[in-house]
């Protein structure tokens, strides 16, 4: 397994990380923990160590999961975790953030507690809370390093100069973010350039957006009623008819190489830098597999240019996320 650097001043971790989001929550109508345990420790088996998941999965039940999963293997992870949106009971489409002192001291000890774990290695702030200044949130997280509660403190969909303000207060380790061939805003709005003037790995979710860049799905049809990408505004209608002709060419690109276009896909996102680490979802071990085998495919800078002219991201029909979704992004 390749290994990366977590920041200026972290831990190595595997560059390919595995997102647990969709084992519990948003892209499935029924838990497999059988199989989604089995793919957690095929994880380990295959070398990667980096492990992402949030209190609001499930909510909750995603990091139980991920404890009983590991189980008897702490030493063997670097284990990430969120706070911050908040859900309302019987509500699932509602969303709050909160990053209030108070809020952070009791969310950590939840998150240790349910991934039964003294230690978390790293703590996301996963939406900046605007009520609440940025210097007061991170000094609360500061504080749990103090106490020897987490280790390395991120943040998640932060902007740039949020990002400034932040590592000013405590260093921040990872920045977490959208980014793939068809999500590349941190490039244009500086996130990307300050996460390498500051030392600060650069941690992209869904780097094959959200399956849709695997060429996989081929219509709005494909998804479980209550799929998440249903109300997405780029798996919609006509949104989805332009974007799937996007996908065709790096579908087509991928048969040249002989690679699958998901492997092709995250195999650009793993190109644009060492200190690029992303974190594929998945709940299957064959799509892991497939996944781990893109660190595989290498592109040479010709490619990797080549494969953005391809994939010309003014071209992509829908915002990642709703109105009231990008609200909340870029805090």
């Amino acid at each position: 397994m390749e290994m990366r650097q977590l920041g200026k001043n972290g831990p190595r971790v595997s560059a390919v990380g595995l997102g647990c989001m969709g084992m519990t929550d948003f892209y499935t109508t029924g838990v497999d923990a059988q199989e989604a345990i089995a793919t957690v420790h095929r994880a380990l088996d295959l070398g990667v160590t980096f492990f992402d998941t949030a209190d609001m999965y499930g909510p909750h039940t995603n990091e139980e999961l991920l404890g009983k999963a590991l189980a008897g293997k702490r030493d063997q992870a670097f284990i990430a975790s969120k706070f911050g949106i908040v859900r309302t009971p019987g509500d699932p489409a509602a969303r709050g953030v909160d990053g209030s002192p108070e809020y952070i001291r009791r969310a950590i000890d939840g998150t240790l507690k349910r991934l039964n774990i003294d230690t978390l290695d790293l703590y996301y702030q996963h939406r900046i809370d605007p009520k609440v200044a940025i210097e007061e949130s991170v000094g609360a997280m500061a504080d749990l390093v103090k106490a020897g509660k987490v280790r390395y403190l991120g943040l998640s969909e932060a902007s740039a100069a949020t990002l400034e303000r932040a590592h000013k207060v405590h260093p921040i380790a990872a920045l977490q973010t959208e980014y793939s061939l068809w999500s590349r805003d941190p490039e244009e709005n500086g996130v990307l350039e300050t996460c390498r003037r500051l030392g600060i790995a650069f941690v992209p979710y869904s780097p094959l957006g959200r399956g849709f860049l695997t060429g996989a799905l081929k219509s709005p049809d494909d998804f479980a009623p209550d799929d998440y990408r249903r109300s997405s505004p780029r798996f919609q209608g006509e949104n989805f008819a332009k974007n799937l002709l996007l996908v065709e060419r790096v579908r087509q690109l991928a048969t040249e190489k002989g690679v699958t276009a998901g492997q092709l896909a995250l195999a650009w996102v793993l190109a644009q830098g060492d200190d690029v680490i992303p974190i594929p979802g998945t709940k299957q071990r064959r799509y892991l597999e497939e996944n781990i085998a893109a660190l595989q495919v290498k592109l040479s800078a010709e490619e990797a240019e080549a494969l953005r002219a391809l994939f010309p991201v003014a071209e992509v029909a829908g915002g990642r996320y709703t109105d009231v979704g990008m609200k909340l992004v870029n805090g």
